[in-house]
């Protein structure tokens, strides 16, 4: 019964996860500029981007690969209630890195008994290298170059195409990289899974299965959000917002993945590289200002817009054989309302209509004709099938002479030279046979097996005298 209750439990976890998403991409004008060298905004609601900036350039990750180490882990787990021992042997090589002040702790030490859902925790929370070490070592079965593989080969099914993963952590290696396109693909295949989603947007969390031994007081061991946007008290908050990774790295500025919501809609950015320190060398935390601005400006400057009505007019087809009028109206099969920016008129919208070529009556109202594709800027925004508006009733007559006209170039018209042609030779070869078996008959012949004739003994009249 147990080994059934893991099963399902790991259906649940791990079924969220098999479909991944390919945003539509429509590039908009920003308000203002962004100091973060790769950026992506997207709605969630219906994954669209609706902002990007050098979006394919490839930038370091940082602890941003933490998020393909969650989803490696949540894959391949059936009981997020499993307790780990915590063996500093397994992350202390991390600690002679030259890029030290890059590593974020979570007080996670040596003997520490926890869950797989707290090392989750401290992982996507505070970026905890202890955490990431232990669960790659873990379900890398010992080996965390396995782990590294999984992560790579996971990254090119979900469809990344610039995407290298080389530690689990995100410590400087120039080997690692991704880009601002790649992480959001990566992102939003997470969040597929309600448990990724509720681990990287909690403020804060305790752990639940303490060493007391290591931590006095349990109420004391709390890991917060690294993400200033959720925290009230901090001048970077920002209401609705929901902080899923931040990273640093010191030879590769600041990174963010953030997600906010308000008003019923929800977006995600994505934020590479934006500097450390300002011109006088101060600290700065420009890729937070940038999560904002861009937040602020979704919100502002984009509603939902009808950009085709259901019984609208799109276009009058030719219909061949029709009895009465020759043509059919076309009209969108569905209404489109797609989400739309502002400040710029949805007049510009281009509508490519293609329909059939040849079309003959009869035709039925709601019977699909043709597509319509909607464009802004050569970005292909929308499909959309054409349908009839009314029904078209065919003409015998018109019918009638089409098929006699078209006769001797269809195919039922070769089919019926062949089969008369073969009956004419049948006919003839049956005459031809009839005519020799007539033939035979009037002919004599003497069998073979024919009795000689026997005369007869011609009897002699006796005389009467006799």
């Amino acid at each position: 019964m147990k080994k059934v209750t893991s099963l399902i439990l790991s259906l649940i976890i791990i079924m969220p996860f098999i479909s991944s998403i390919n945003a539509q991409t429509l590039n908009f004008p920003l308000d203002d500029p962004i100091k973060s060298e790769s950026a992506i905004v997207l709605n969630i609601d219906n994954d669209i981007i609706i902002h990007e900036k050098n979006a394919d350039i490839k930038q370091m990750p940082g602890s941003l690969v933490n998020i393909m180490t969650a989803i490696i882990c949540l894959e391949n787990t059936r009981d997020l209630n499993k307790e780990i021992t915590v063996d500093k042997s397994v992350y202390s090589e991390l600690l002679d890195t030259q890029y030290y002040d890059d590593l974020r702790s979570a007080e996670i030490y040596d003997g520490d008994v926890l869950t797989i859902n707290d090392l989750l925790y401290a992982m996507m929370l505070t970026s905890s290298y202890e955490a990431a070490q232990t669960l790659a070592y873990h379900f890398g079965d010992g080996d965390i170059s396995a782990f590294v593989a999984k992560m790579n080969e996971k990254a090119a099914e979900i469809g990344c195409k610039n995407t290298n993963f080389t530690n689990p952590t995100g410590v400087y290696d120039e080997n690692q990289y991704t880009t601002a396109r790649d992480m959001a693909m990566i992102t939003r295949y997470a969040m597929n899974t309600s448990v990724f989603t509720n681990i990287a947007t909690t403020k804060e969390y305790n752990p639940s299965v303490p060493n007391l031994n290591n931590h006095k007081n349990h109420n004391d061991w709390i890991w917060t959000h690294s993400n200033l946007m959720m925290d009230e008290e901090s001048d970077y908050y920002y209401r609705g917002a929901k902080g899923i990774k931040t990273a640093n790295l010191t030879a590769a500025g600041r990174n963010i993945i953030a997600m906010a919501s308000k008003d019923g809609h929800n977006y995600l950015v994505v934020l590479l590289k934006a500097p450390i320190r300002d011109a006088d060398g101060k600290n700065q935390f420009y890729h937070i200002e940038d999560a904002k601005s861009l937040f602020n400006w979704a919100f502002s400057n984009f509603s939902y817009r009808d950009i085709v009505t259901e019984s609208e007019e799109i276009a009058e087809v030719s219909v061949e054989l029709a009895e009465g009028s020759d043509y059919v109206l076309l009209r969108p099969e569905a209404a489109y309302t797609a989400l739309w920016y502002d400040g710029a008129e949805t007049s510009l919208i281009k509508k490519d209509i293609q329909y059939k070529s040849d079309i003959k009556a009869p035709i039925k109202a709601g019977e699909k004709l043709g597509v319509m594709q909607l464009t802004y800027s050569g970005e292909e925004i929308a499909t959309i099938d054409l349908v009839a508006v009314s029904d078209v009733e065919r003409s015998m007559s018109k019918f009638n002479f089409y098929v006699a006209k078209r006769f001797k170039s269809s195919e039922w018209f070769m089919k019926a030279i062949i089969i008369s042609v073969v009956l004419c030779l049948v006919y003839i070869m049956l005459c031809v046979y009839s005519f020799v078996c007539y033939k035979n008959r009037n002919k004599s012949v003497k069998p073979i097996y024919a009795m000689p004739k026997v005369a007869k003994k011609r009897k002699t009249r006796k005389n009467k005298d006799d």
